[in-house]
């Protein structure tokens, strides 16, 4: 039996093209190429309500032997390998959720503002795409502060993106980032997402509603506390009829990392031991229920199960539907 290979799979690719074109006219037509992709985003239902999935872009992130506090930097390599991805970055990519139920637009986090990386915000422009006029969200709910999260409240000039609509945040997350003695002894990494928590905050303040975990933001929407990437860090389980679906926010960043090892603590988790826990907890909860799952920094369109495995967890994408 001859040994397939991807050498000879690429000679008989060519072999063919050549016999093909022996006695047969074939189509030489020069086409540009398009060097774009169509745009990013993706519909499915949850009971009676319509999510849409927005995709933000993505970041290359680099990465070195500091980024995950309790590996060793060659099975962080490795396990990107694995993936299929660079050695020395992580692909970091950004979904929103818009979730339409009926009466409210309610808008899950708000991306990165295109401040973050080149090949990242392009949320304003999927937005159109998805025939929504920003004007028209009437709520936006932050899950914590980190700047890829709430840098798209304002745009670079600081104005609104969203003017007409009621941000929430988490109690414990604004107490957390508003403390000055928390900002003192930051490092100077953390440092800048202080100030960058003051710049799109202060003169809005007055108008920001905070909340405490376990609390229904909209109907249908829950929220629950997930603290250790950040201390307010939330989650949010959205719910319609039987349906629901649990948005894990940054319990787990890439999957193909903090699925497959989710005692890994990342150098971005504050508190990396609490991470790892409510990491575990989560995981566990949406594998025995066999709950639909969506996560910020899964591979676009975001949306999937989970599965327990004997050392960790896989994520398995959801099907791609044509109709919802």
């Amino acid at each position: 039996m001859t040994e397939i290979t991807r050498r000879t799979l690429i000679g008989s690719a060519v072999a063919g093209g050549a016999s093909a074109s022996v006695g047969i006219s074939v189509a030489n037509a020069a086409a540009p190429r398009a060097n774009q992709q169509v745009p990013g985003l993706y519909r499915y239902r949850i009971g009676e309500f319509e999510v849409t999935a927005l995709y933000d872009g993505v970041w290359h992130r680099p990465i070195d032997d500091k980024f995950v506090r309790n590996a060793d930097f060659s099975d962080v390599r490795k396990a990107l390998s694995e993936a299929f991805m660079q050695a020395d970055r992580l692909a970091t990519p950004f979904t929103t959720l818009l979730v339409n139920t009926g009466r409210k637009l309610v808008l899950l986090d708000t991306g990165t503002g295109g401040q973050i990386a080149p090949t990242a915000g392009t949320l304003d422009a999927n937005l159109t795409a998805a025939g929504v006029d920003p004007k028209a969200i009437d709520q936006i709910v932050i899950s914590h502060f980190h700047p890829d999260h709430i840098n798209g409240i304002k745009n670079a000039d600081g104005k609104l993106i969203f003017p007409n609509a009621e941000i929430m945040v988490p109690e414990l997350e604004w107490a957390f980032w508003m403390d000055e003695a928390n900002m003192a002894k930051a490092p100077p990494g953390l440092r800048l997402s202080f100030l960058n928590f003051r710049r799109i905050f202060s003169d809005i303040a007055r108008d920001v509603t905070r909340f405490q975990p376990g609390r229904e933001v909209a109907p249908g929407i829950s929220t629950i506390a997930a603290p250790g990437h950040t201390p307010g860090h939330t989650v949010f389980a959205v719910q319609s009829g039987r349906e629901s679906l649990l948005v894990l926010s940054d319990t787990t960043q890439h999957p193909a990392l903090f699925a497959r090892h989710p005692e890994w603590q990342p150098i971005f988790d504050i508190d990396g031991d609490a991470a790892v826990g409510t990491r575990k907890q989560l995981l566990d909860r949406a594998a025995t229920d066999r709950m639909l799952v969506t996560g910020y920094h899964f591979p676009f369109p975001a949306c999937g199960h989970i599965v327990k495995t004997a050392t960790g967890y896989e994520h398995v994408p959801a099907l791609w539907q044509p109709s919802l």
